[in-house]
């Protein structure tokens, strides 16, 4: 029997130090008012190549297997990030694509290639529109097709839209990801009805938001739903907690029968080492910018993952 950690970890901007003209990426640059410079990114990849290593560590000794990403500006910085002290000698490999997203981040997906083969990776558009009819440009859903101790298991990495201009007046837009999201997982299942899909992300809802229901629908079991409380969940905003960070797995993937995969636990991992530690904000994730000021953190949300069991 082996044990594996499946994660997900907004990254919080990690962004090259170079300006790209095509994207909304001027903050991250030495010029910028931030002040984003070699050293700072080297910092910041240093930082959550340890903090990745660990996720899990108290529940199962093994190194995360799959680990989803969000704000990840280019391929340049997912290979720093692999390539970093804490992960260069594991053998993670990532998949990557860039998205249209106005800002320039994407998501990605981490694997240790000696556990899981990647057979297909592919980036799946999200379209949405407007009131007055313009296109809205988001995060594209990154869908990989692998297999993990031979099993082939399906896996989506999301980044839906934010809740800057509020939580209501920006709902349809996450209601459009999660929809497009059953298209995809529809889509897989007329090809293989009983496919193993996790689904993973930052969605900017919370487990009892409309959108997750949708997506979620019957087929899917989001261990998550419990983690969320007034004193703890992923990522803060005016000192309340939100659990925008979660990892659903398809009913198929925890079915009591005929399937080698067992459901463990899930948790966030919000060790002493990525917590502010004293102060107004004492609890919350230590991340690297408030606003503009430099912190030195490692990011604003903390990494939430599950643990599965292969019989």
């Amino acid at each position: 029997m082996s044990r594996y950690t499946i994660a997900f970890y907004n990254l919080e901007n990690l962004f090259d130090t170079v300006n790209d003209p095509e994207k909304m990426d001027e903050d991250f640059t030495p010029q910028s008012d931030r002040k984003w410079n070699e050293d700072r990114l080297a910092a910041k990849v240093r930082k959550l190549g340890s903090v990745i290593a660990r996720i899990g560590e108290q529940d199962n000794p093994n190194y995360p297997t799959l680990v989803g990403v969000a704000e990840v500006e280019n391929e340049f910085v997912m290979q720093r990030l692999v390539d970093s002290p804490h992960l260069k000698e594991l053998g993670y490999s990532f998949a990557h694509f860039n998205s249209p997203d106005e800002r320039g981040v994407d998501t990605a997906l981490i694997y240790r290639s000696s556990f899981f083969k990647v057979l297909t990776s592919e980036a799946i558009f999200v379209p949405i529109v407007t009131p007055k009819g313009h296109p809205d440009l988001t995060r594209d859903i990154l869908h990989v097709t692998g297999e993990l101790e031979g099993q082939r298991v399906h896996v989506l990495v999301n980044h839906w839209p934010s809740r800057r201009a509020g939580e209501d007046e920006t709902a349809y837009r996450r209601m459009e990801a999660a929809k497009k999201n059953r298209t995809v997982i529809a889509a897989i299942k007329s090809t293989e009805p009983a496919a193993r899909i996790i689904v993973m992300g930052d969605f900017n809802d919370d487990p009892h938001s409309a959108s997750i229901a949708h997506l979620m629908d019957t087929d899917f079991y989001n261990p998550m739903q419990l983690l969320l409380t007034p004193d703890e969940g992923s990522a803060t905003y005016r000192g309340q907690w939100n659990l925008f960070d979660q990892i659903l797995v398809s009913n198929d993937f925890i079915k009591p029968y005929d399937n080698p995969f067992s459901f463990e636990k899930a948790a966030i991992f919000n060790e002493k080492s990525i917590i502010i530690n004293k102060g107004k904000y004492k609890g919350n994730p230590f991340r690297t910018y408030a606003g503009d000021k430099y912190l030195g953190g490692v990011s604003d949300h903390f990494p939430v993952y599950a643990i599965f069991k292969i019989v």
